[in-house]
């Protein structure tokens, strides 16, 4: 029996606005994914855009009071949790990227928890947290480690490490028996495999470097492939995306390449010039992911011994699993601006 057909075409809509992480400008359900990365607590660079939303931050730091300044840093950020409360879908995820600190203060170096204390926050507002994943960012510095450097036993193990903590807002999802939007947005049963592995080994980090014109020295953001894994992971086609410490914009580019609808909300308005440059790759960026996503597949099919079970209903290959049978990959034709965004639209990616 097959199942059920996507158009060949799509439209997806794509809103950026200047605010508040701590007050959404959306109404209430109305998102189904966050994929984010907030500031780090007792990272140096966050210190001044948090002791600017709470000057008793900048007044810790300057006693040399690490707890003090790190709860009240999560404070903050709590204040944001609540809003994702507040916006996302009975059964939507939340996924946030988040690094812990390490430094040096009033004489003490020490290891801050940037992890378990938003996972306490999301538990206290009645979130379940989900298997999440580490993805290594190793450091290519000889002299990486820290302390006493060769001698023992002062020295420090070096944080090459993320985490994307993944949290419930309620029950599993609902949807319609056979729902297009869903089954169309499918995975590889060896994508599976791979992205819902605990530890991702094959992400890099990128270069953080922003240019002269831009609002900080710094951008802080993640590799495209994390979001993109992500939005393929955890939503499906028609599914809204919201990124509320936006950035450069690279979760609403990955949404973008995955014919997914996005919000992005940024403090700082300099970045969306930024973001208007990186539109310029988008097309190529959506069709190379895409046919790497179609071509591994066909690898995968050449090294496997068993035969998979099913035809794909678009495409010309055999897959393992039922669930794949209506998958369609799309790229991007163009970008249109649209008030308050952006309108994108996707053609289906051949087989080819």
């Amino acid at each position: 029996m097959s199942g059920p057909r996507l158009p060949a075409r799509r439209e997806t809509e794509h809103a950026v606005s200047v605010g508040d992480a701590r007050a959404l400008p959306l109404p209430d359900d109305s998102v189904d994914l966050v994929v984010t990365s907030p500031p780090y607590p007792m990272i140096e660079q966050w210190d001044e855009p948090f002791a600017e939303l709470r000057p008793a931050i900048g007044e810790a730091l300057a006693s040399g009071d690490g707890d003090e300044a790190f709860d009240r840093m999560h404070a903050v950020l709590a204040d944001a949790w609540a809003e994702l409360d507040r916006v996302l879908v009975d059964g939507g995820v939340a996924c946030v990227n988040v690094g812990d600190a390490t430094r040096s203060l009033d004489g003490r170096f020490r290891l801050y928890p940037n992890h378990a204390r938003i996972a306490e926050a999301f538990a206290a507002l009645g979130f379940d947290q989900l298997p999440g994943v580490l993805w290594r960012k190793p450091t290519n510095s000889p002299t990486k480690f820290m302390g006493s450097g060769t001698l023992p036993p002062n020295a420090y193990v070096t944080l090459e490490h993320e985490h994307v903590l993944v949290f419930r807002r309620g029950g599993r999802r609902e949807f319609p028996p056979h729902d297009a939007d869903r089954y169309g947005a499918a995975y590889f049963w060896e994508e599976r495999n791979r992205w819902f592995s605990d530890v991702w080994e094959d992400l890099r980090g990128v270069d953080q470097t922003l240019g002269e014109a831009a609002p900080r020295d710094r951008s802080g953001a993640f590799p495209f492939e994390l979001p993109y894994r992500l939005v393929s992971m955890f939503s499906t086609y028609g599914d809204t995306v919201l990124d509320p410490f936006w950035g450069t914009g690279t979760t609403s580019l990955a949404a973008m390449a995955a014919a997914r609808n996005s919000v992005g909300v940024e403090r700082n308005p300099g970045f969306a010039a930024a973001f208007e440059d990186a539109l310029g790759g988008l097309s190529a960026l959506a069709e190379e992911r895409g046919r790497r996503r179609l071509r591994e597949h066909r690898e995968f099919l050449a090294g496997r011994d068993a035969r998979p079970e099913y035809d794909a209903q678009h495409y010309d290959f055999r897959v393992v699993t039922k669930g794949e049978r209506s998958l369609r990959l799309y790229g991007v034709t163009d970008v249109v601006g649209a008030p308050g965004g952006y309108r994108v639209h996707h053609r289906a990616l051949d087989g080819s």
